[in-house]
């Protein structure tokens, strides 16, 4: 296993693989599509896939044929096999054995099994504090479209919000009391892609937070809507919804600002930008205690 950094005195080991992609065997031209990250000692896994639009777009320049059903539809799949594999290893284990081996043998059945079009690059070891932070620093480097230099006030992906939301998860001490890319296929129809960013609990009531790029992709607040309205519609539960926009809606201005925020209010989503979010982060941690 090669090292991709070096190691400091506070890090823990890791071990990660990059997911490769391509539509031609033939021409075995691979572009990167994800990382796979997780702890060797206790098997703990993060799992990071493109799904932006920008992201796809640079996938069909590169790979004019490719599958994107199949690419979408990647993450629940492994995840589902990373299920029941860990299930199936349990099982058949006589004596206890150590979660990173198990998990470790699972990548090696993983690998495979996945399709030829579709691989595990090299394992590559890194020393880093948190596991979520790093799948973002790792992807960012392997699989992220490379940006050009933001001039001050650009606007953001939503890539951008959302690791900007995550800072203030943690710092309101909130990122283990929270679920994160939550599956909305048990509310839609099987085999529905999208999750939702993130989930949280209180008072009885289910609340979801989803990130939206209204600079970049103002149209994504229609999936949200219909994905709310069938949560809510379908749901044993009480259900809220947010939206962290990348910049303020300014509707008295600006149309498409108007067309977002009247589609949200009319799903009932509430929508924050993201100085309104770390604000309101605080307020709701107060009321899931």
């Amino acid at each position: 296993m090669t090292t991709d950094t070096g190691q400091t005195a506070n890090h823990q080991p890791f071990a990660f693989h990059v997911l490769r992609y391509t539509s031609d065997l033939i021409r075995d031209e691979w572009v990167n599509i994800g990382v796979l990250l997780y702890d060797p000692l206790t098997g703990e896994l993060r799992l990071r896939l493109i799904e932006g639009q920008d992201e796809f777009s640079r996938i069909r320049r590169l790979q004019p044929r490719a599958d994107e059903d199949a690419i979408r539809e990647l993450r629940d799949h492994l995840e589902d096999r990373f299920t029941t594999f860990l299930q199936n290893e349990r099982m058949e284990q006589r004596e206890p054995v150590r979660p990173g081996d198990a998990l470790q043998k699972i990548i090696v059945k993983w690998n495979a099994t996945l399709s030829n079009g579709i691989q595990l690059a090299e394992q590559k070891g890194v020393y880093a504090d948190d596991l979520d932070m790093e799948v973002e620093r790792l992807y960012g480097e392997h699989v992220a479209p490379p940006r050009r230099e933001a001039r001050v006030g650009a606007p953001g992906s939503r890539a951008m919000v959302r690791d900007y939301c995550g800072q203030v998860w943690r710092q309101a001490q909130l990122w283990n009391r929270i679920e994160r890319a939550v599956r909305v296929s048990e509310f839609t129809f099987p085999g529905d892609p999208m999750r939702l960013d993130y989930g949280y609990r209180r008072n009885g009531t289910r609340g979801f937070v989803h990130t939206l790029s209204v600079s970049r992709a103002p149209t994504d607040c229609k999936l949200l809507a219909y994905t709310a309205d069938r949560i809510a519609k379908r749901a044993a539960f009480a259900s809220e919804f947010t939206a962290v926009t990348d910049i303020q809606l300014q509707p008295d201005l600006n149309e498409r600002h108007r067309f977002v925020q009247d589609t949200l209010r009319d799903a009932g989503i509430a929508s924050l930008d993201m100085s309104s979010f770390a604000s309101w982060v605080p307020q709701l941690k107060a009321q899931m205690q």
